[in-house]
């Protein structure tokens, strides 16, 4: 029985997993906490004292789980809001020597990796697909067909770093919209408009909200990518948009660490959309952690 935890820059994923003869997954435990690990610091990447301890809180939780679980190993990822902060040895060493748990940290580019052995597990690609992976730190895009990766980038433009970034209304106005989007093209460059597909993947996290949203109840696709509707999934994103804070508070299809960034993913999704005309939207259940269980 092994753990992985993902210690994103928004939340943390802790999954407990056994790996079958075929290396399959399976699954006896998960769960996810937002942590916001990146909140307060990591404009001038930093971690604070306050989401040091909030981490440090949260993995003493899980390594109780594992226990429980009788976990022989916990492998724990750290992502964006770690590998970017200057102070990061003061959270590694303290959960090390509080917890047991050593943290590994890993590259954007190592990050994008993960997410497509993880993605890859819940669908073929075809000629070619891009697996989009929004976090809180960091963005990644990765272009593959069934014969394996042709490219992938990771940005800094996760939702939380713009949320610390950007003053937005509320809900966002059009000139808010206008200035993300503006945003997103200086950060990215020609990147995306240079790829070939028009199958967008997302990958996990957000997209999973975004199926909730559109179907009013919970994701469990056992590990298989489900498409969606593309109109209905376009219509759901301008909904995100034009939201209220006081609206996303209110409706439970949406976790608590995501309500006051899903519309920064919505515009962030859209804007992808646009650059590669896309016409097919695919969601999957996998990501890294499912990516770095396997690998």
């Amino acid at each position: 029985m092994n753990a992985l935890i993902d210690l994103g820059t928004n939340t943390f994923n802790l999954m407990i997993a056994d790996i079958d003869a075929a290396g399959l997954i399976h699954v006896i435990h998960s769960e996810k906490e937002g942590v916001a690990l990146g909140m307060g610091g990591i404009q001038e990447k930093r971690l604070t004292d306050d989401a040091i301890e909030r981490a440090v809180a949260c993995l003493l939780r899980y390594k109780k789980q594992c226990e429980l679980h009788g976990v022989s190993v916990i492998r724990a990822i750290g992502t964006s809001a770690i590998r970017d902060a200057h102070n990061r040895s003061e959270l590694i060493e303290r959960v090390a020597r509080e917890t047991g748990i050593h943290i590994e940290v890993i590259s954007g580019l190592e990050e994008a990796q993960l997410i497509y052995r993880g993605v890859h597990q819940t669908m073929p690609f075809g000629d070619s697909a891009l697996i989009m992976d929004i976090g809180g730190g960091s963005t990644e895009f990765i272009l593959a067909n069934d014969e394996g990766l042709l490219s992938m980038e990771s940005f800094n433009i996760g939702v939380s770093r713009i949320y610390q970034q950007f003053t937005f209304s509320d809900p966002m106005s059009p000139a808010d919209i206008l200035a993300l989007e503006s945003y997103l093209e200086e950060a990215c460059g020609t990147y995306l408009r240079q790829l070939n597909t028009t199958k967008l993947i997302g990958s996990s996290g957000s997209f999973e909200t975004f199926f909730e949203l559109m179907h009013e109840k919970p994701f469990h696709a056992k590990g298989r990518a489900v498409e969606v509707d593309f109109a209905h999934f376009e219509t759901m994103l301008e909904q995100i948009m034009a939201s209220s804070q006081a609206e996303r508070d209110q409706n439970p299809h949406i976790i608590a660490i995501r309500k006051r960034m899903a519309p920064i993913a919505a515009v962030k999704t859209r804007w992808v959309l646009r650059q590669l005309a896309i016409t097919q939207v695919f969601i999957s259940p996998y990501s890294l952690k499912e990516g770095a269980m396997i690998s």
